[in-house]
C-alpha cells in the first residue's frame, strides 16, 4: 500500500474525517501537523498551492482536501489509488 502525506493541525474536524476514512481503508499515513513543525504550513502551501488543511498526497498525487478525499470514495476511486505502488 502507497504511503499518504497528509498536513493537518489538531484542532480540524476535516483532518480528523480525513484520518477515519484513511484508517479504515489501513492506509500507511505520515501526519504532518502544521502548527507544531516549524515551517511545515509553508511546505505545505507551496507544495499544493493551498493554505486550509488538511492537504492529502497519495504517493506523488496531491488528491486536495478532505471533500476531495470522500469524492474519490464515493466514485470508487479511493480503494485503487491506495493500492497503486
Amino acid at each position: 500500500m502507497v504511503t499518504v502525506t497528509l498536513y493537518s493541525t489538531a484542532w480540524c474536524p476535516f483532518c480528523v474525517r480525513a484520518k477515519r476514512l484513511l484508517a479504515a481503508k489501513g492506509a500507511t499515513v505520515h501526519e504532518i501537523d502544521v502548527d507544531r513543525e516549524p515551517g511545515a504550513r509553508q511546505e505545505m502551501m507551496t507544495r499544493s498551492g493551498r493554505r486550509t488543511v488538511p492537504q492529502i498526497w497519495i504517493g506523488d498525487r496531491h488528491v486536495g482536501g478532505c471533500d476531495e478525499l470522500f469524492a474519490l470514495e464515493r466514485a470508487g476511486e479511493l480503494d485503487s489509488l491506495l493500492a497503486d505502488s
